[in-house]
């Protein structure tokens, strides 16, 4: 199998507090030699100041003052670093329970989510939660990572139990594709490197997972859209008469001649040209930017989709989703909120919270309604203007929205279309 080198992977990292997900990024970016020298020896200076005996990793991701003070991990943080097969971003999610709106976000464009598990404490109540928020958002890949291995003696016993309790409650989630790796990221083994304290696993170390995780089956091929950024209009000699909708593709394949419809107006037309900085293509794909030129002279604006004709979204101004409120201010039902969907922009109210989900059993409270910080639940909400929306499972682009407080501009939602 043949793997893109520019491709590039997002993965994020959750666990409980104390797991050790700095100290395996720190590790993955150490010892895949991703890290400058001058960040290397003012990360081997603090540690000496703090009294460690080796280089304490986990120094290398915490970029926060607070964070470096207490050992943990507060915001999201994104780390980039590449190898000779493949770009990486790496977000940083926090494990405390209070920052569940935090992994959401750091995961929500993820390909992959590497979930850590302590070796002496097995599966706890935020590794349910981790994954669950992982199924939710339907991240593609989940590599469970097993560490301080070297804690427990590198015991395979102490890894086949953790790995069937975790199998045991994740068979209730939506989840495609499960991996398990036992680490130590404090040593070093089965990361970067395969480790010599536990020739019973025969799998590849983490890097080498990463390296070949097969991600670009994992986009939407099937269902063309293309949600208008905004219209080209340069004016100048050669361009007299050019009007090209640029944006960026969320799903399928686009190609000149294709039949396309314009939503939310229903107009038809022909794809006449796919035009990018470099010159014109024969074909764009998700997640490509480009200019798309119509053959008939069609009013299009931003907040428009572009899609094939016999493959159309629903268009619809009343709109079920799974949110997950991200604000310290609690919903307010009816209360007006400026809701984003791919460029388009419309206004909308909360109708009803149809029920709200305990994260730590799955549970469907209907009897709160309440939706505060880090809670999740499923809402009924009513736009302005229809939304051209597909189901968050087919679709990731065109079934997300945002939720903005029109007072402060804040973003106080994250949801997913049902």
């Amino acid at each position: 199998m043949q793997i893109d080198n520019n491709q590039l992977l997002r993965f994020t990292t959750a666990g409980s507090v104390d797991d050790g997900k700095s100290t395996l990024i720190g590790r993955l970016l150490y010892d895949s030699k991703s890290i400058f020298e001058d960040q290397i020896e003012a990360v081997e200076t603090s540690s000496k100041k703090k009294g460690h005996e080796g280089v304490d990793l986990a120094m290398f991701t915490d970029g926060l003052k607070d964070e470096r003070e207490q050992g943990i991990t507060i915001d999201v943080a994104y780390r980039y670093f590449t190898t000779p097969k493949r770009k990486f971003i790496i977000a940083d999610t926090p494990g405390h329970i209070q920052y569940t709106r935090n992994m959401v976000t750091g995961a929500s464009t993820a390909n992959a989510a590497i979930i850590l598990i302590d070796a002496r404490h097995g599966v706890i109540e935020q590794t349910k939660r981790h994954t669950f928020i992982a199924s939710l958002l339907q991240i593609p890949h989940i590599i469970v990572c097993i560490n301080k291995m070297d804690l427990v003696d590198f015991s395979e016993e102490n890894y086949n139990n953790i790995v069937s309790q975790f199998e045991e409650f994740s068979s209730k989630l939506l989840i495609k594709d499960v991996r398990y790796i036992p680490i130590s990221a404090l040593l070093g083994d089965n990361v970067v490197n395969r480790s010599e304290n536990m020739d019973w696993y025969k799998g590849s170390p983490l890097l080498h997972e990463l390296e070949t995780l097969h991600i670009s089956s994992d986009l939407n091929k099937i269902d063309a859209r293309f949600p208008v950024q905004t219209v080209l209009r340069p004016q100048r000699e050669g361009f007299i008469d050019f009007r090209g909708y640029a944006g960026r593709v969320a799903s399928g394949i686009f190609r000149p001649n294709d039949e396309v419809t314009i939503l939310p107006s229903g107009f038809t037309s022909k794809v006449k040209g796919i035009h990018t900085l470099d010159g014109d293509l024969e074909e764009a794909f998700a997640p490509m930017s480009v200019a798309i030129t119509l053959q008939d002279d069609i009013d299009v604006s931003r907040g428009d989709m572009i899609v094939k004709t016999n493959n159309q979204p629903e268009a619809k101004q009343d709109v079920e989703a799974m949110l997950c409120w991200l604000n310290t201010d609690e919903a307010k039902p009816r209360a007006k909120y400026t809701i984003m969907h791919t460029s388009n922009e419309q206004k909308a109210i909360i109708k009803e919270v149809v029920y709200k989900i305990d994260i730590n059993t799955y549970d469907r409270n209907k009897e709160d309604k309440s939706l505060k910080m880090n809670d999740i639940g499923r809402v009924k909400l009513r736009t302005t203007k229809p939304l051209m929306t597909d189901d968050y499972r087919e679709n990731r682009i065109t079934g997300s929205i945002i939720l903005i407080d029109e007072s402060t501009n804040e973003t106080v939602a994250a949801g997913m279309i049902i």
